[in-house]
């Protein structure tokens, strides 16, 4: 796959991620009917679930783990550098959306930037 084939699916993958981060922040973590519920029966899937989702929020280990990926990523040259600076976008989109704001949007900028850098072509030793 091209580099222009695979930043072309990726501007559109990324917006379906945002969606579902979207989701389910306003779908499993504002809900009022999932406070009320939790509150009563603890122990469903659902319930341990947004739980997890809350102490990975409260601790901002989302948002830390999208800007360590995304500085690793800056500094390691070729296709793994472009992978980890996606796998660091697949963690900072997620904490944008969900209250880490202030730590994702430096992870989101420099996985960002890492992604569309040009890569440096080798150069020809002549003789």
């Amino acid at each position: 796959m091209s580099s222009r084939s695979s930043l072309i699916l990726l501007l559109i993958l990324l917006p379906l991620w945002l969606a579902a981060s979207y989701g389910v922040r306003f779908a499993l973590m504002e809900d009022g009917q999932w406070v009320g519920l939790c509150v009563d029966e603890a122990q469903r899937w659902e319930c341990q679930v947004r739980a997890g989702l809350g102490l990975l929020i409260h601790f901002r280990i989302i948002a830390w783990i999208g800007l360590a990926a995304s500085v690793a990523a800056f500094l390691i040259p070729g296709r793994a550098g472009w992978g980890l600076a996606l796998l660091a976008l697949l963690f900072a989109l997620p904490a944008l959306v969900l209250y880490t704001a202030s730590l994702a949007v430096f992870a989101c900028v420099i996985a960002g930037l890492r992604l569309v850098r040009r890569q440096s072509e080798p150069v020809p030793v002549s003789a």
